[in-house]
């Protein structure tokens, strides 16, 4: 590091002295080790900036290969060292994904002013100092590891919070990105069965909101409803893998635990292993003799199927149907590498679950459930505590089968085995709703939300049961919040303009409708919806003209079913609307399981043909009433 003889630098009761290398309090000097405090001189430098971690390793490590969790360590010394206490930020703030940014604010001080002098006695002050640091060097080393490794954060009775932000991929390659996406994924799920009553993980949705942000951890964490922060690197070469994982208290910014783990790729999964007993250890969560077990198994994988496996979640994340496509190609192609790959078969069974509610031909769509039913089915055969796997067949069930009850166990298993996954909630909502069940609905999406907080279709699906449970003005709130996070989302438009039905607020449902369908490119369901939209205003010519519109762009190139029948309902045409939905009955879609909750098919209530669709589906009378339209 470069001299600065002619500056001094003050913060708070702070003095630094780039010269003498000496940071000073009330006289006495801190015993800060060399490295140490190059770090803190960059940072007061450039006060009020924020610096990369790469950025900052070159300039205080030059040319030598260092890891980031010794950076970390740095900065946790420095903040021990500058006394800072629980629910401080008040000089070091960390930037999440970037690197450190000191906000403090600094003076600095020209000695060529004369402003201060440093004549002889400073100089013996800092002799004396300098010997005092070398003899407190191995004190300060010994005090870092006692701290990070023995020292915990107390965690008080109540639950915590903890959110895994995006791992950096540090290969030279930028298509290994899967890879690192693949373990947060995998991580997270490993730290959702640690302890979920005391314990709860932020979903990967919501958590790959924060993919190099510039945000600083308490931003962050206020933004999640985090009292954790993990975040760390991937670094993949051939069968090796090293991962450098950081665990921040959000409160006070303490970096709690900052280690590097180098392990062989068919190890990966004790690694994840060891680094969620870790964390459980500094968090003082408590594990019951089941919970050990299960971190303790360390089947070893076969290093290709692995790679495989994640690249199949990659695209299975996508949601959309070219990638549960390409995932289902990568998921076969693992399970060829490994046959009792049971997480493979349960990633299969995601893949044709949501394709099934998504393919239109009828053959198509029975082919693609048979195939979730098979591979759900199968992955539970080889290990059945996997939550997705019980997910995805209650999810065939349910959506399918019309099998209430059973998909009802299937969603309780899966939420017993991993209480935090966001899906099981969400669906299971659905499935308790669509029964009548309006106060279990709306708390098992509640919990979808607070593990998964930004994601777009829970948050646009909880103002949608918020509609159904005739709670109206409330689901306007919630859809209105959506809007903010993405003006485009159409499906948040599309259930607000119910809910403004609903109150009899034609002009503004017309008004959210028209932008939806402006902006989804002219989706049949939002067209549906606006014919039903304008029929509720009493204007029939515009209903029809949506109506026309639907035929002419879909009535012959998918099944449209379903919505044809609302559409026909909404003008009047009831017998129409039954053959429609005959047929989409017949078709076993997935839409069919809303018929007792939707309010676009209040015109068809009174008629008995629609009593018996209910009863064929399998929904109980007292679910066969939408609540009146009111101001709650």
């Amino acid at each position: 590091m470069p001299q600065h003889p002619k500056h001094l630098y003050e913060f708070g009761p702070y003095r630094l002295d780039p010269a003498e290398r000496r940071v000073l309090r009330e006289g006495k000097s801190l015993p800060l080790p060399p490295k140490v405090f190059e770090t803190l001189l960059v940072l007061v430098e450039n006060a009020g900036h924020a610096l990369e971690k790469d950025e900052l390793l070159r300039r205080i490590w030059g040319d030598t290969f260092v890891e980031e969790v010794t950076l970390a360590k740095n900065i946790s010394l420095i903040r021990k060292a500058l006394g800072e206490g629980e629910d401080e930020q008040r000089y070091i703030e960390t930037v999440s994904k970037y690197g450190y940014r000191f906000v403090a604010p600094v003076k600095r001080l020209d000695l060529e002013t004369g402003e201060l002098a440093a004549g002889e006695s400073g100089r013996k002050v800092w002799l004396g100092a300098a010997l005092l640091a070398v003899t407190a060097l191995g004190l300060t080393i010994a005090w870092w590891v006692r701290g990070s490794r023995g020292e915990r954060a107390v965690v008080p009775g109540g639950k915590v919070t903890i959110a895994v932000l995006p791992f950096q991929n540090l290969s030279p390659d930028p298509q290994q990105e899967y890879f690192s996406d693949g373990l947060t994924e995998e991580m997270i799920q490993q730290l959702s069965q640690l302890n979920p009553e005391r314990l709860s993980v932020i979903a990967r949705t919501s958590a790959m909101h924060y993919r190099k942000t510039s945000k600083s951890v308490e931003q962050i964490g206020r933004e999640l409803g985090a009292d954790y922060i993990l975040e760390g690197s991937v670094r993949r070469s051939g069968d090796r893998v090293r991962i450098s994982a950081q665990l921040i208290q959000v409160k006070d910014q303490t970096h709690l635990l900052a280690e590097d783990y180098d392990r062989d790729l068919r190890d990966v999964l004790a690694l994840q292993s060891e680094v969620a007993q870790a964390i459980a250890r500094q968090i003082e969560i408590k594990l019951t003799p089941q919970q050990q077990a299960r971190l303790a198994r360390r089947r070893p994988l076969n290093p290709e199927a692995y790679r495989l496996y994640l690249q199949g979640r990659y695209f299975w994340n996508q949601r959309t149907e070219t990638g549960f496509a390409r995932a289902v190609e990568y998921f076969q192609q693992a399970i060829e590498k490994q046959p009792d790959y049971a997480e493979a078969y349960a990633g299969l069974a995601d893949c044709y679950a949501l394709l099934g509610a998504l393919v239109d031909a009828q053959g198509a769509r029975a082919e693609a459930i048979s195939r979730a039913r098979t591979a759900a089915l199968k992955a539970l055969e080889i290990d059945g505590t996997l939550a997705e796997a019980h997910t995805s067949l209650a999810f065939v069930k349910w959506q399918y089968d019309w099998d209430w009850p059973g998909a009802g166990k299937e969603f309780q298993r899966a939420l017993e085995l991993n209480p935090g996954y966001a899906t099981a909630h969400h669906w299971y909502a659905y499935l308790l709703m669509t029964q009548g069940q309006k106060e279990e609905g709306l708390r098992e999406i509640r919990l979808a939300q607070e593990s998964d907080p930004l994601s777009l279709i829970i948050n646009t699906d909880f103002g949608e049961l918020l509609c159904y449970a005739g709670q109206y003005d409330e689901a306007i709130r919630q859809s209105k919040k959506t809007l903010e996070m993405d003006p485009n989302f159409s499906l948040a438009r599309r259930v607000l303009a119910w809910t403004y039905a609903r109150k009899g607020m034609h002009a503004e449902s017309i008004a959210e409708l028209q932008k939806a369908v402006a902006v989804s490119g002219r989706r049949e369901d939002l067209l549906m919806s606006l014919a039903y939209s304008y029929a509720m205003a009493g204007k029939r010519a515009e209903a029809r003209a949506a109506l026309g519109q639907m035929k002419r762009l879909y009535g012959a190139s998918r099944d449209i079913n379903f919505a044809m029948g609302v559409a026909y309902a909404a003008v009047g045409e009831k017998d129409q609307a039954f053959a429609s939905l005959e047929k989409a009955y017949q078709a076993r879609a997935s839409s069919m399981i809303l018929l007792g909750v939707a309010p676009v098919l209040d015109p068809l209530r009174s008629d008995p043909r629609f009593q018996d669709l209910l009863r064929r589906v399998g929904l109980p009378p007292e679910n066969r009433k939408t609540p009146a339209a009111t101001t709650n």
